[in-house]
């Protein structure tokens, strides 16, 4: 059985995971953007604006690489509600399966751009988009059921219009506004970083870093949900 989360302190472990992977999704979406072809492989509002924009011939812009984006996102999407519909999970559960699988995802993207160059060919490109956009789909059908305030991983526009209608100078409590600040500051950060790694190293090394990220807090999670157990003497003393 998996281990979950059961009091304050753990939720306050969740949302610094989530808060981790909205860094990461900053980043794929500056790699996406910047390296991809002007799409987004994590950003589904953006992509589909993206599309009209290349089926209503503006320039620079890819319909093919953006409908394979929303369509391999999709897909994502089905096999994360598989996953969380197959079994009873608790949220450490589900969110180290969709990192699990994130980690994974974003290595093959990585190997893939290892030894590529700057200019990824097509059949290189599409490999990214396909890892990426599965990644972030299957990822954000967990967020979905996760349903952690303020902390989807991939959008912020409600995180934006909270953040200014539930303000003091609104007449509201102001409640969560730490919170929406951080998730900002969060997607702010990965895409800044995200592209200055890209325009210095090119894009592999981005992905590793995304990869990195997931994996280095997958392994936090793991470890706070998953408690080692008590040694002999320990287990004895509490007896």
């Amino acid at each position: 059985m998996d281990a979950g989360f059961t009091n304050a302190r753990d939720d306050v472990h969740l949302v610094r995971s989530l808060l981790a992977l909205t860094v990461v999704t900053g980043v794929i979406d500056a790699i996406s953007f910047l390296g991809l072809g002007h799409i987004f492989t994590a950003n589904m509002t953006g992509n589909v604006v993206f599309l009209a924009f290349a089926l209503g011939g503006a320039q620079g812009l890819s319909a093919i690489r953006s409908v394979t984006a929303l369509f391999v996102f999709a897909f994502g999407g089905l096999l994360g509600g598989r996953v969380i519909n197959r079994r009873p999970r608790t949220s450490a559960g589900l969110l180290l399966v969709a990192r699990k699988a994130e980690c994974v995802l974003l290595v093959l993207a990585t190997g893939v751009t290892a030894f590529a160059p700057a200019e990824l060919p097509s059949t290189s490109a599409y490999a990214v988009i396909v890892c990426t956009a599965f990644a972030m789909g299957f990822r954000n059908a967990i967020a979905r059921k996760l349903a952690v305030p303020d902390l989807t991983t991939t959008v912020l526009t409600l995180t934006v219009t909270g953040l200014a209608a539930e303000s003091s100078m609104a007449g509201g409590d102001g409640a969560r506004t730490g919170r929406r600040m951080l998730s900002i500051l969060a997607m702010f950060g990965g895409a800044l970083a995200g592209a200055l790694l890209m325009r210095g190293f090119g894009m592999r090394a981005p992905l590793a870093m995304a990869a990195l990220i997931v994996a280095m807090a997958s392994f936090c999670l793991y470890s706070t949900s998953h408690p080692r157990s008590l040694d002999p003497d320990d287990r004895k003393n509490n007896q």
